[in-house]
């Protein structure tokens, strides 16, 4: 048993500021600065609670209820027609363009709740063609660029203004960046909405002008939510640009990105380009602000490069998977505070130092990556900060893990070494606390991996296809699409996507698209979105009956192999809909990815355009708005990254109750291959991850909360209100004989059909007992997490939990893993337990 406290902040590593030399440890000069700037402001204490609140959206449309009545669409089409028109379709082929399609496919997406007299809003801005921006570096875009960021509707007020009338939803922007370089002299703000898109081809360069006024190059958190923090920073992204810095001094203090925002956003594909081994360049940073202001809780942050710079990713908050992240030519790679981490896919050249982890409470994962003439790998001055560390397939040379002065590994990990809480014995239950770290054996599934690798897919950028290759579904003749939060578009998406299954990628400009009925995504598709505004919303009585559910998109059916990706999609609800699963899967892929999900979020209540916004502010038995979330069928092979599953708990858009009782958040049943890389699921009744007979199943990060309502005091216990709609794979809640602590969701369920399980970097957090800001009593706010029933060869790597009792249970309570024997990070930490392995 270990209990520490959150955080030693008198101790931390420095960051030296010379060129690394290779086996040499990192202190210095900057020790000082270190302590005093990253760790004063850490992730959240112990008694921390989330205070979330709206912002008011006053200019929507409301004579808009598609959960009251839909319009029919102005034609339709026969099923012959589609049928002759499938027969000519060319097959999808790679033409090699010169310039990205985003740029030149037809943009005709929109706000579709935002009140009409605010004139037409465009959701799709090109920062040249539109506001006149210089892409040659030879004056500042910075104006240019921020107006397009700003710009509101014709009739209304700016985006940059607070309480604006738009609420978090209504302001969607997709600011393209057509190659070049875009000298800027000033700092770039983002609000909430914003996604900053660049040429994938030829990814744009925002450069610094040597005479840069400010210390940070583009800020991603939204200033106007300063008062709650990073927390509620959701629906902001930036891909496929190259952020430089190398024309300021490499003695300036500067950061090239503020990105201190939380689940439902996206960084990809972006360079930082500064000085190498600079004395005040740092790439990224998140969790800066002080107090409440900083705190955040992003899920992934992947497919990056660093070239130069002091801090490569200089990050506090909550948990995080970092996953194809590329360091090069920095003091040291990253330096991190918080509860849950997960490095996997990654490379370390020329640092030195790797990972600086003085700050990691919880437990640190890092897997299949390896360093080239660095110093130490993983440094911490701290012996009990990471309180967990767990490595795999790691390629070093030199000192792996150096704590307070003692290096406790040197060289390669050619399979699994971890240290801190465990239970290496499997079947036995017995805790072990291991200071010094020992090794293990994890015999990965080879139908997880790609060499030895588990597989690692990057979001596509289609960058290899012109804009030929695209149909916009909001413009196909005879098919039309309105996309607009009230026309029924079942029909004609289904005819368009059959259509063009195999010869053309479907692009979906924002908007609301309301269905009726089951969209079918057949083998073949490739969907592409506005980020966070293209919403498909499930309405009608196809969706009430909680005995027989229905999909409201479904990937294929069963045995169907082929190629079904979807990228930057949101699935919701109109209605309280206790029979709709907003997302099944059927299909597998052929190789890892061709079924894959990328940054794709689920959203039940919390926004407008949805009944359960208004009408769930009472009993959740009243609100069943969902029968789950996601469901990953025994037939499906599917990779997904990126993937948050939010049931509200508070209204984004105003500030009605929420108080929502989905089912359940993501069904695994599974067999064939499964990658979970970065997803979290939040606030589901009767459980946030079941593993039901799933085998040969590979995650890393899964975040999950409890329902706020649930509880002592709370509304009601689990399984209610759903004990007369349970399925054979949904927990009873039998034992729990009355006890409000036990019934509550489970965090994952993992039953005795389950084989083969890897799971790397789970997390469960608990904050309220019956209700928002209904604090519980002490550190036991729920009494389980994790339930294993007789599933073999399951590893569970870096597991934490707050507020939880009992961490895990397995074979019904006869080997219990609790808090109090594990105690660190947030709460509890277990670096391994191997069940039956």
């Amino acid at each position: 048993m270990r209990s520490f406290p959150l955080l030693s902040l008198a101790l931390a590593l420095g960051l030296s500021a010379a060129a690394p030399t290779n086996g040499t440890k990192s202190t210095g000069a900057d020790a000082a600065e270190a302590s005093a700037h990253c760790f004063d402001n850490v992730y959240p204490s112990l008694d921390y609670s989330p205070h979330p609140t709206g912002i008011p959206y006053t200019k929507f449309n409301e004579t808009k209820e598609p959960w009251a009545s839909v319009n029919t669409p102005a034609s339709n089409v026969t099923k012959p027609k589609v049928l002759l028109a499938q027969a000519a379709c060319s097959p999808l082929t790679a033409d090699n363009p010169s310039s990205y399609w985003l740029g030149g496919v037809t943009h005709n997406g929109k706000s579709s709740f935002l009140n009409a007299d605010q004139g037409d809003y465009s959701t799709f801005r090109n920062v040249v063609t539109d506001f006149g921006a210089d892409n040659t570096g030879k004056s500042s875009a910075t104006t240019a660029i921020q107006n397009a960021i700003n710009r509101g509707p014709a009739n209304g007020n700016g985006r940059n203004q607070a309480n604006n009338g738009y609420g978090t939803t209504g302001q969607p922007a997709i600011i393209y960046l057509p190659s070049g370089t875009y000298l800027l002299d000033k700092p770039l703000q983002l609000y909430i909405g914003t996604v900053i898109v660049g040429d994938a081809v030829n990814p744009p360069v925002l450069k610094a002008a040597s005479g840069f006024s400010g210390d940070h190059i583009i800020y991603g958190k939204d200033p106007r939510q300063y008062l709650n923090g990073g927390t509620i920073n959701f629906y902001i992204g930036l891909k496929n640009v190259v952020i430089d810095s190398t024309a300021i001094s490499p003695s300036t203090g500067i950061t090239l990105l503020d990105w201190t925002v939380s689940q439902a956003t996206q960084i990809t594909n972006v360079v930082f380009q500064m000085p190498n081994y600079s004395t005040g360049h740092v790439g990224m940073r998140t969790g800066e602000w002080s107090g409440d202001q900083g705190y955040n809780s992003n899920i992934i942050i992947n497919d990056l490069t660093f070239n130069g710079g002091k801090v490569g990713i200089w990050a506090s908050g909550q948990q995080w998977v970092f996953k194809g992240i590329k360091f090069n030519g920095c003091t040291t790679g990253m330096q991190l505070s918080a509860n849950d981490v997960v490095v996997t896919s990654s490379t370390f050249q020329n640092l030195g130092t790797g990972i600086e982890a003085s700050g990691i409470g919880g437990s640190l994962v890092v897997i299949d990556s390896t360093t080239s003439s660095i110093g130490s790998f993983i440094s911490s001055g701290n012996t009990y900060q990471p309180n967990g560390i767990v490595l795999e397939n790691i390629k070093h040379s030199g000192t792996t893990v150096y704590m307070n002065g003692q290096t406790l590994l040197t060289g390669n990990v050619d399979d699994t070494w971890y240290r801190g809480n465990a239970y290496p014995t499997p079947g036995s239950g017995a805790h072990a606390w291991i200071p010094n770290g020992q090794k293990g054996t994890t015999p990965r599934s080879a139908t997880l991996l790609s060499g030895n690798n588990y597989a690692a897919i990057a979001p596509p950028t289609y960058k290899e296809y012109s804009s030929s290759k695209f149909i916009n579904i909001k413009s196909v003749s005879g098919l039309p699409v309105y996309g607009d939060g009230v026309t029924d578009d079942t029909k004609n998406i289904n005819a368009i996507l059959a259509q063009y299954a195999g010869c053309s990628i479907i692009y979906w400009p924002a908007g609301t698209y309301i269905v009726t009925d089951t969209i079918n995504i057949p083998p073949g598709t490739r969907i592409f979105g506005d980020a966070y505004a293209s919403a498909i919303s499930a309405t009608g009585s196809n969706f009430y009956n909680p005995n027989s559910p229905r999909a409201m998109v479904k990937i294929g059916n069963s045995g169907d192999v082929g190629v079904a990706q979807i990228s930057d999609m949101l699935f919701t609800v109109a209605d309280v809909l206790q029979g709709c699963k907003l997302l099944e899967v059927n299909m597998a892929g052929a190789a890892p990815g061709d079924v894959g999900l990328w940054n794709s979020h689920f959203r039940v209540g919390g926004a407008k355009g949805s009944k359960v916004q208004t009408n769930c502010g009472g009993s959740p038995a009243q609100c069943k708005a969902a029968w789950g979330l996601l469901h990953l069928t025994a037939s499906s092979s599917a990779y997904i990254e990126n993937m948050w599953g939010w049931v509200a708990d508070h209204d984004l858009d105003g500030t009605n109750g929420q108080v929502i009782a989905v089912g359940r958040g993501a069904l695994i049943e599974a067999t064939k291959a499964t990658w979970l890389v970065g997803t979290g699921m939040e606030h589901c009744t009767l459980y946030e991850y079941n593993f039901w007979n799933a085998k040969n199943v590979y995650t890393a990060m899964q975040q999950s909360e409890t329902p706020y309502w649930q509880g002592p005091n709370g509304y009601a216990a689990a399984p209610a209100p759903w004990s007369d709609n349970l399925i054979a794979s949904d927990p009873q809640f039998a034992d729990c004989n009355g006890d409000p602590y036990c019934g509550m969701a489970w965090f994952e369920r993992i039953n005795s059909g389950s084989s083969n399980l890897y799971l790397y970097g789970g997390c469960v957090w608990v904050f309220f007992n019956g209700g928002v800001n209904k604090d519980c009593s002490g550190d036991n706010c729920q009494k389980n997490a994790i339930e294993i029933q007789g599933a073999t060869h399951t590893y569970l790597y870096g597991t934490n939990v707050k507020a939880v009792e009992r961490m895990i249970i397995s074979d019904g309570g006869a080997a219990v893993a609790t808090r109090a024997d594990n105690g660190g990070g947030w709460g509890g930490v277990i670096a391994a337990y191997l069940f039956n392995t």
